[in-house]
């Protein structure tokens, strides 16, 4: 039987999800809510299901099984806490957008408040949930990238001083780290994805003269190294329309070990792997050049359309929840999300300290389900 879902915060990402919850098997869409009631009625009526102007009130008449909470605020992420925690502690499962809030507090007590329910509490980390990301999963699962040795992950948006014009929008402006909170949730999660946790964190970042002389605030260009429990490095760089990037686009992903290498580009587009040269390419630097010696892989998927993450993501949330998974079995949970949040404010300390290493807040442990752990 399909998922009864209810969507709260019917802007542009809520119409998104309503779409995705429409035209999946698993869901059904049955109510939108909007604090706004022109977006909810406009809502309910593209969706044909009921508006409702709280979520109190949707809760108290809608049997919901899952509650999908795409409202944005301040930094894209101060209207996620009430909503989040008023649909936890009416039992029900919760999709809740990135980031997974604004406030590191208010984040760390969502999760909280969901594993002291042991509920599912789900984050639209969707940028893992591809074809492109499913493939590098397969050459780790292989063997074929082998031991860590570094990421690197390049997003943000190509603009220059000729395409700047001051965001005054109240969300943004006069929020020197709302490029932090708002963006970097999704290159941390993939880092993390395929690297592990974090240990360490090291940020330079900057904002150009047209934003000074504009007395924009934002920091918006942003430059983080990484050191990874596995023993991995990494490196994030990610701007805000500062520059435009060269080779790999908008967005771009490399992951790279003793066995081969494979990159990521667009997202969803593209993945090429590299195997790392044998044993009679060693020592001579033209045979070892970029898969000289052959094998590369090459897999595109046609797809330029990065909205097409997101019914790949909020389908495996639904399966999930429709499957009866652990909240520790939960992919994209919202541990997941208060990490690469903890990895954010860790590199806002570092940069506020002048570069200074700083070792993120510790996650809330994980001992997993042991209802369905062996032994």
């Amino acid at each position: 039987m399909a998922l009864k879902v209810g969507v709260v915060g019917m802007g542009g990402i809520g119409n998104q999800h309503a779409q995705c919850h429409t035209d999946d098997d698993l869901a059904q869409l049955v109510a939108v809510c909007d604090l706004i009631p022109a977006k909810a009625d406009a809502a309910a009526e593209k969706f044909g299901v009921k508006a409702y102007y709280s979520l109190a009130e949707m809760l108290r008449h809608e049997d919901l099984d899952v509650v999908d909470v795409t409202t944005g605020g301040y930094e894209n992420g101060s209207w996620h806490f009430e909503p989040t925690m008023e649909a936890l502690e009416a039992g029900k499962a919760v999709l809740c957008e990135k980031p997974l809030s604004n406030d590191i507090t208010e984040a760390r007590q969502m999760v909280a408040a969901a594993a002291d329910r042991g509920l599912l509490l789900g984050c639209n980390l969707n940028h893992y949930f591809t074809e492109t990301a499913q493939r590098g999963d397969q050459y780790v699962a292989d063997g074929q990238v082998g031991e860590l040795v570094y990421c690197l992950h390049k997003m943000g948006f190509s603009g220059g001083e000729y395409t700047y014009g001051p965001n005054k929008n109240p969300r943004w402006w006069n929020f020197p780290y709302a490029h932090f909170k708002a963006f970097l949730t999704h290159p941390f999660s993939v880092m993390r994805h395929y690297c592990g946790d974090v240990t360490h964190v090291q940020c330079f970042a900057n904002r150009p003269g047209v934003r000074r002389q504009a007395g924009d605030l934002m920091v918006s260009s942003v430059s983080i190294h990484l050191q990874f429990q596995s023993g991995a490095l990494g490196y994030l760089l990610s701007q805000r329309g500062d520059a435009t990037y060269g080779l790999g686009g908008w967005w771009s992903f490399e992951l790279a070990g003793t066995r081969g290498t494979f990159c990521i580009e667009n997202c969803i587009e593209k993945i090429t792997y590299w195997p790392a040269p044998g044993a009679g390419q060693a020592g001579d630097p033209s045979k070892m050049a970029g898969g000289a010696a052959g094998g590369i892989e090459v897999m595109d998927t046609g797809i330029t359309d990065f909205g097409a993450t997101f019914p790949r993501r909020i389908h495996a949330f639904l399966e999930d929840v429709t499957n009866g998974v652990s909240p520790h079995n939960l992919r994209a949970n919202g541990r997941d999300a208060l990490a690469v949040l903890e990895y954010t404010f860790a590199a806002i300390d570092s940069y506020e300290n002048g570069g200074a290493l700083v070792r993120p807040h510790a996650l809330p442990p994980n001992p997993g389900d042991p209802k369905v752990i062996a032994g």
